[in-house]
């Protein structure tokens, strides 16, 4: 893995498209269940209210669409946005069996290009998208325009942790745990990129610079497992 060359954006679509069968199965395994910890956090930080229009940009297979969904109540909406047509077939098909009276609706499109008019959303959230657009810059640049005045985006995401021992840990956790797990699923070299990925992910405090820098008014970054994730929240 010494390429450190990103991917196009087709080539990140087909790697998820591909994932997609088995996304939530290996989240899981992965985080050792964490991840719905991790989720409920990003929901709350970005304070959805009953009646609502929430977005949950790069909504894969729909988990923190769910959540946000259950804050905004039936009186609210919430939007999920993905580029991957089958993680937005499995999470359609989900929340019609298991969530119908959740008020959810899908849409493809791109977290650079966002289909949506300015002022739109009250809330938002990302999880695990961030470290995998283009061009990190722009995608909180169109956050920033369809959210409403005085609204927060909360972005959850894997970080590079900045101690020393937490960086080869984690490295050692990738290398032993996480691509053979993938293997088990035949999917070594879409799970391979993230190491790579989070070696050019900005730091926390570059986050919150780069959110000032697409016009939110307020930012902060909070780390959580030792820094090997964390949530941004920007305030328009």
């Amino acid at each position: 893995m010494t390429d450190h060359t990103w991917h196009s954006a087709s080539e990140i679509q087909g790697i998820f498209d591909r994932i997609a069968p088995v996304y939530d199965q290996l989240n899981n395994s992965l985080s050792l269940g964490q991840h719905r910890i991790w989720k409920l956090m990003a929901v709350k930080w970005s304070e959805p209210q009953l009646g609502d229009v929430g977005l949950d940009v790069c909504c894969g297979s729909g988990d923190l669409s769910q959540l946000l969904a259950r804050q905004v109540g039936k009186t609210g909406r919430v939007v999920g946005l993905d580029f991957s047509k089958e993680q937005l077939a499995i999470a359609c098909q989900r929340s019609q069996e298991k969530y119908p009276f959740l008020p959810l609706e899908w849409v493809e499109g791109d977290a650079l290009n966002l289909p949506f008019e300015d002022n739109t959303f009250n809330c938002a959230t990302m999880g695990y998208g961030l470290r995998n657009v283009t061009d990190i810059p722009r995608c909180l640049e169109e956050l920033h325009r369809v959210l409403k005045l005085g609204a927060k985006v909360a972005i959850l995401d894997f970080h590079r942790p900045p101690q020393a021992l937490m960086r080869r840990f984690q490295e050692w956790y990738l290398q032993t745990f996480v691509v053979p797990t993938a293997e088990k699923f035949g999917l070594t070299e879409e799970y391979a990129y993230i190491n790579p990925s989070l070696e050019r992910f900005p730091t926390g405090l570059e986050q919150v610079n780069l959110a000032y820098q697409a016009g939110f008014t307020h930012a902060i970054h909070y780390p959580i497992t030792m820094g090997m994730m964390g949530v941004l929240v920007a305030t328009k």
